[in-house]
């Protein structure tokens, strides 16, 4: 796995140069794409103030359906760790409970995250060769469609305590669960990949670009060959350590009906791996 390099979304060889990157390295970073800057800004801006607030209390999640506030002491452990991850976050659905002075924004950038996945999912599914994209059950970007299950995660990484747990970090290392996520550069570094010799690569986190990766259920559909990467959010050194980080991912989720392979349904796996992080 060489340097991640950001693919000129506007190139005319953009879809075949993304498709290679999500192929070889399980990334993709986009530059020039359509989702604007400002509005990404704006809502880093907007809930620095919520999560500073007490009103983020009055937003608890809902254990069934998984809207709502996550403090620290609710953030996730990942799977095969022991400690949780020092993050808090926000999960919003539009079909969800959000501030009314919140809500038209992400609202917003939801419809358009899902509008450029659908077209990143039909890059994909052209790029794939013949043998793995007859085993899809419907196209790629068909399976988002009538999907209530994607899920755009505001995230706040605060501060770090002089006390921090030696085995915490603000995301340990994962893979993710759905199709792909999209992920517009965070406000400060930390995000990495975990290259094929173990080895961890900074991800570029330019203010502006846009980073995707692949996600489990899409590892499953293909039959491995696009690869679900491990990756991670390190801890800040020095003064940075002091900053927040704001990160705005959203989960592609297909239909819970759709068949992903012989063995799952996007259901049942979900279903699956929910469970093995509430570990039961």
């Amino acid at each position: 796995m060489g340097e991640l390099v950001a693919v000129d979304y506007m190139a005319a060889d953009a879809d075949v140069r993304f498709v290679e990157s999500l192929r070889e390295t399980g990334f993709g970073v986009l530059k020039n794409h359509p989702i604007p800057e400002e509005n990404v800004n704006a809502i880093y801006e907007s809930w620095y103030g919520f999560f500073a607030s007490e009103e983020k209390n009055n937003y608890l999640f809902d254990s069934e359906k998984f809207d709502g506030f996550f403090p620290i002491t609710m953030a996730e452990t990942a799977k095969g760790h022991t400690v949780r991850d020092i993050k808090e976050y926000y999960h919003f659905y539009p079909w969800g409970r959000c501030p009314d002075g919140l809500k038209q924004q992400l609202d917003g950038y939801y419809a358009d995250a899902i509008s450029l996945a659908s077209t990143l999912l039909s890059w994909v599914e052209k790029h794939t060769p013949h043998e793995v994209a007859s085993q899809f059950t419907e196209p790629l970007s068909n399976m988002i469609q009538g999907s209530d299950q994607s899920l755009l995660r505001v995230l706040h990484y605060p501060p770090l305590p002089d006390d921090v747990d030696p085995g915490a970090i603000r995301a340990s290392a994962h893979e993710d669960i759905n199709l792909l996520t999209i992920l517009p550069a965070a406000n400060e570094p930390g995000l990495q990949v975990k290259k094929r010799d173990g080895s961890w690569l900074d991800v570029p986190c330019d203010f502006g670009n846009l980073i995707i990766n692949v996600g489990d259920m899409l590892q499953e559909a293909s039959h491995t060959h696009f690869p679900s990467t491990t990756h991670r959010v390190i801890n800040p050194e020095g003064s940075d350590a002091r900053k927040s980080r704001i990160s705005l991912p959203l989960f592609l989720h297909p239909r819970p009906d759709v068949q992903l392979s012989e063995r799952y349904t996007a259901g049942e796996y979900l279903t699956e791996r929910l469970n093995e992080l509430s570990g039961k």
